[in-house]
């Protein structure tokens, strides 16, 4: 027979199993008696654990919904799926990345060794069609998570732009997902400033279990401060552009890095750019919104050199309105 302890884990993992059990289905599957059943029920109520009873022949238990989420039983089947698709759902653009992260942080912390290397055998084993986005190792991501909920300094290797590398000790304070990129914003130990470091060139060392108290974050946000740094670093020509669109019908089409300014209703101003404005204003078009340049000559020439192109692909063909307008629907010219 288990111990006590032992029993109540086992009878709380049944109860996450399904929605209703008898109390004589219960007394059954742990081998004591109902009168026992019972009793471990009253104890996981006085620790919190909202457990419903039905009285009667048929009565039973049920785990209700309370108040505060209680601690979750996992098999190991069970266990390695939220693993993996918590590392899934970090990866995506769903508004919940730094959450699951997080999540993904405390479990792995606790999973056994046999059932991390069943998630990393999944992680190895999925391929993804080849696309912009850099190849991310959720390790790396977890790593970072951890460590700024702890905050714990982190020690890992660092690629930069140009290829070479560097050793970084820092006090990591945020993470930023923008686009199909992450981003951490830290205070770097050996250059006693702040740094922004993209994860996907990062390599994770060993925790360095040194804890430090946070820092506050410069201008108070986060995400604003990651924005302009990276724009400012990262993008040869800039502009801004005044969109004829509510931002956040711009912002759902958007998805690389840009910054957007709510004017009024119906329009919103977006500060961009790119290395190749060409490129940008031909991205810019399929937004099928009207555009106005309100700095950056570069993307208003980009603009003109598009328009020509278009013209010159379209021809001296008449437009489909042209044609539709020339004739009658009896086929006769109007």
């Amino acid at each position: 027979m288990l111990e006590t302890s032992a029993r109540l884990l086992a009878l709380l993992s049944l109860l996450q199993l399904r929605r209703d059990w008898t109390s004589s289905e219960l007394a059954d599957r742990l081998e004591v008696s109902t009168r026992t059943v019972r009793s471990d029920i009253g104890k996981l109520r006085s620790l919190g654990y909202p457990v419903d009873a039905r009285p009667g022949v048929a009565g039973g238990y049920r785990l209700a919904a309370g108040t505060a989420m209680p601690p979750l039983l996992l098999d190991d089947d069970e266990a390695v799926a939220v693993a993996v698709g918590l590392g899934a759902v970090a990866t995506r653009r769903l508004g919940v990345e730094e959450t699951s992260l997080t999540a993904l942080a405390k479990l792995e912390q606790v999973l056994p060794s046999r059932l991390r290397r069943r998630v990393e055998a999944v992680r190895e084993a999925t391929s993804a069609v080849p696309g912009a986005e850099p190849p991310l190792d959720l390790s790396v991501l977890g790593a970072v998570a951890a460590a700024i909920r702890g905050h714990e300094r982190l020690r890992f290797g660092y690629t930069k732009h140009g290829g070479a590398e560097r050793a970084c000790h820092t006090e990591p304070q945020r993470l930023v997902t923008w686009g199909a990129l992450w981003y951490l914003l830290a205070w770097d130990l050996d250059r006693d400033d702040w740094r922004i470091f993209r994860v996907d060139r990062m390599v994770a060392h060993a925790p360095t279990g040194a804890r430090f108290p946070p820092r506050a974050i410069p201008e108070d946000d986060a995400v604003g401060y990651v924005v302009g740094r990276v724009s400012k670093a990262a993008w040869k020509y800039r502009a801004r552009v005044l969109v004829h669109a509510p931002a956040a019908r711009v912002a759902a089409k958007i998805h690389i890095p840009v910054r957007i300014e709510e004017v009024d209703e119906a329009t919103c101003r977006v500060e961009l750019g790119s290395d190749d404005p060409d490129r940008l204003a031909l991205w810019m078009a399929q937004l099928d919104v009207d555009i106005e340049v309100i700095d950056g000559d570069e993307l208003a020439a980009a603009f003109d050199r598009l328009a020509t192109r278009f013209r010159r692909a379209a021809g001296a063909r008449p437009s489909v309105t042209h044609r539709a307008r020339s004739h009658s629907p009896d086929g006769a010219t109007a």
